[in-house]
């Protein structure tokens, strides 16, 4: 044979080889130990010297912009600003200004197993417990009920709500927490409730963790892992207060009268590290704070770690760590041009860290596996999940995957070869998920624009994030505004011209559309997860539930501002999608529920909801519970929990 011919043969043996010996350490449990770690300040006095130089920098810059502002020509007179009707997540505004336990079956929709996230209804025993606009409810569904029991303000008793938002809730044993941020009282307000057996709610008391603004229009800030409440909370580093503890996230009970001086410092020096990256003290020095509170205790304690970086930021929970990707951005294009992962173990383990590139679209962007990786899918324009930072436009992408063992101090960087390119979908709305073991992308056009009818939509990509094996292009003729699992499948939903459309995909040896359903004159009624749920009744068979809306309220504030109109159903059989039927809201029997905090469903009024063999929807202030005949679903009653009411209605 020719000496090419042995040397290919070689080659493929001794590949071939190294694939079995990386198979049979996969198949092992994973070293997941880091090389090195962060280091952490060595205390106040190490913290306090970086402060002082940082403030020294500032004041220099101030001096040389102030003698430029001198020099240049006045600016122009500003056009009047136009007017607010309400204040949104994000706003910084006056007082005055300003408008069950683990064994259960989850009835929300969660990224990670396990690692339940604050949403609107939780289940506890024989109860739906719901969160909206300030005010918490329970509703009896146990012994084949339908009947509203309770409710109470999500706040203190006596505390002026104006200027706080109560977005996301969380039920562990016979503790209720709801969290909100208030604008009037400097951070996250974290409101604890008893709930008995009986689905009687009363007020125990209300912590504040110093922070800023946690909102984003795609992620939750708290998850609950066991009695473990885990909160990432970034909270910019002031150097012009450099010495103050008021710069550090800190904890107070709340009680009439309290001030700033009650807070406790609960984030020392010792528990703040930080790479080698220089920061730019007056744009982006933030600290990316994740807190840890035990709810076993009947005094709520929490404890702190944070990582020092720039202000952009991504946040993911895995079941043993929150990952936290700070990029630092171009002054002049916003454009990233440096970027890291930090990952911060919930056992109190120093964190660690690499050097990356670009940014991930959200928090569905990463997954870390069972084999040891890290995997991201990160975009060469991408700007965080702050506010509504992830609906804008990615630019080129690719998939990262990284050992965690090879996170270290933050000195170094991810290789190149651990950057997989893929695709770009173009000038779009990007969604991103993993599921099994697919990561699946598509792009919709931009939110706030109106769909043109015979647009033509990018590609959908679907790829084993664990192998270099084949990219596949996904068959849709719509917009993707949805990607979620159906079993070990998965389904895609977005709109084309007036129409919602469901895409089922295949996900075994290959990925490939089947399947399309298309609900007329209608679009998403709820973007966020927790607004899908699939109920999984065997091999390709299930129900999906999701909230729809007429096409006409699909692309403005309307979403956010009045009930949503109905819960459509989908039977799953083999991945043919076909319509069950909806259950509606009464919205000619809104009532003016004299709403005095959270009067903006930012974070939606509606989900489905399936427990046993039952099925709800949650509509605003109805319960409704549907009744599968065959292939159909029916209305069977209805409850209304309406505060106002004289009496709350159910037949």
């Amino acid at each position: 044979m020719p000496r090419i011919a042995y040397l290919f043969l070689a080659l493929g043996l001794l590949a071939a080889c190294n694939d079995d010996v990386a198979a049979a350490a996969e198949s092992q449990a994973p070293d997941t130990t880091p090389r090195k770690t962060l280091r952490a300040f060595s205390g106040e006095q190490e913290l306090s010297k970086l402060l002082q130089r940082w403030r020294a920098q500032a004041e220099r810059k101030r001096r040389e912009v102030a003698k430029q502002a001198v020099m240049a020509p006045p600016p122009p007179p500003a056009s009047a600003p136009d007017s607010v009707a309400l204040m949104a997540p994000g706003s910084v505004a006056t007082n005055e200004a300003a408008a069950a336990g683990d064994k259960e079956e989850s009835i929300t929709n969660v990224q990670t197993a396990g690692v339940d996230e604050g949403g609107i209804v939780k289940r506890h025993g024989d109860h739906l417990v719901i969160l909206r606009r300030g005010r918490l409810f329970t509703v009896r569904i146990g012994g084949d009920a339908l009947q509203p029991v309770s409710k109470v303000d999500a706040y203190a008793p006596g505390t002026d709500p104006s200027g706080a938002w109560y977005d996301e809730m969380l039920v562990s044993e016979n503790t209720v927490v709801v969290i909100g941020y208030s604008y009037a009282r400097g951070g996250t307000e974290i409101g604890l409730f008893d709930i008995d057996g009986k689905g009687g709610l009363a007020y125990r008391a209300t912590y504040h963790l110093r922070s800023n603004d946690y909102y984003s229009s795609r992620n939750y800030a708290s998850r609950l892992i066991g009695d473990q409440l885990i909160f990432y909370t970034p909270m910019r580093l002031s150097v012009w207060d450099a010495g103050s503890d008021q710069v550090y996230p800190g904890l107070r009970r709340w009680r009439s009268g309290a001030t700033a001086e009650d807070f406790r410092r609960i984030l020392p020096a010792t528990r703040i590290y930080r790479s080698d990256d220089e920061l730019d003290p007056l744009e982006d020095a933030t600290l990316h704070t994740v807190s840890v509170c035990d709810l076993g205790r009947s005094d709520m304690q929490c404890k702190s770690s944070a990582v020092l970086g720039p202000e952009g930021r991504v946040f993911y929970v895995s079941a043993d760590s929150v990952y936290v990707w700070t990029t630092h951005y171009d002054r002049d294009d916003r454009k990233p041009n440096r970027a890291a992962v930090f990952r911060l173990p919930l056992d109190g383990k120093a964190p660690s860290a690499l050097k990356t590139s670009g940014s991930p679209i959200d928090q569905l962007s990463f997954l870390q596996d069972g084999h040891g990786y890290l995997n991201v899918l990160v975009s060469a324009e991408g700007d965080g999940d702050g506010m509504w930072k992830a609906e804008t436009k990615s630019g080129d992408i690719a998939l990262l995957r990284v050992r965690l063992r090879d996170f270290g101090d933050g000195s170094t960087a991810a290789p190149a070869s651990a950057y997989r390119p893929l695709p770009n979908i173009g000038d779009s709305e990007v969604q991103n998920r993993f599921v099994g073991d697919w990561l699946i992308y598509g792009a919709a056009p931009y939110r706030w624009r109106k769909a043109e009818a015979g647009a033509k939509h990018p590609p959908a990509h679907a790829l084993r994030y664990a192998d270099r094996g084949i990219l596949h292009a996904l068959d849709v003729d719509h917009g993707v505004e949805r990607i979620e699992a159906m079993g070990g499948d998965a389904v895609l939903v977005g709109g084309a011209g007036k129409d919602l459309h469901f895409t089922s995909v295949s996900l075994g040896q290959r990925a490939a559309s089947r399947s399309v359903f298309v609900q007329r004159d209608a679009a998403q009624g709820e973007s966020r997860t927790h607004g899908f749920f699939y109920r999984n009744e065997g091999e390709r068979r299930g129900i999906v539930g999701l909230p729809i809306v007429g096409q006409a309220r699909s692309n403005s504030m309307q979403r956010y501002l009045d009930q949503t109109a109905s819960v459509l159903y989908l039977r799953n059989n083999g991945l043919h999608l076909g319509r069950m039927g909806q259950l509606d809201a009464h919205a000619e029997r809104a009532v003016d529920d004299g709403c005095k905090a959270s009067c903006v469903d930012w974070y939606g009024d509606a989900r489905p909801i399936f427990i046993g063999n039952r099925v709800f929807a949650l509509l605003g202030y109805e319960l409704v519970e549907g009744r599968i005949d065959g292939e159909r679903i029916h209305e069977r009653r209805r409850a209304d929990f309406a505060p106002n009411r004289a009496a709350a209605i159910a037949r």
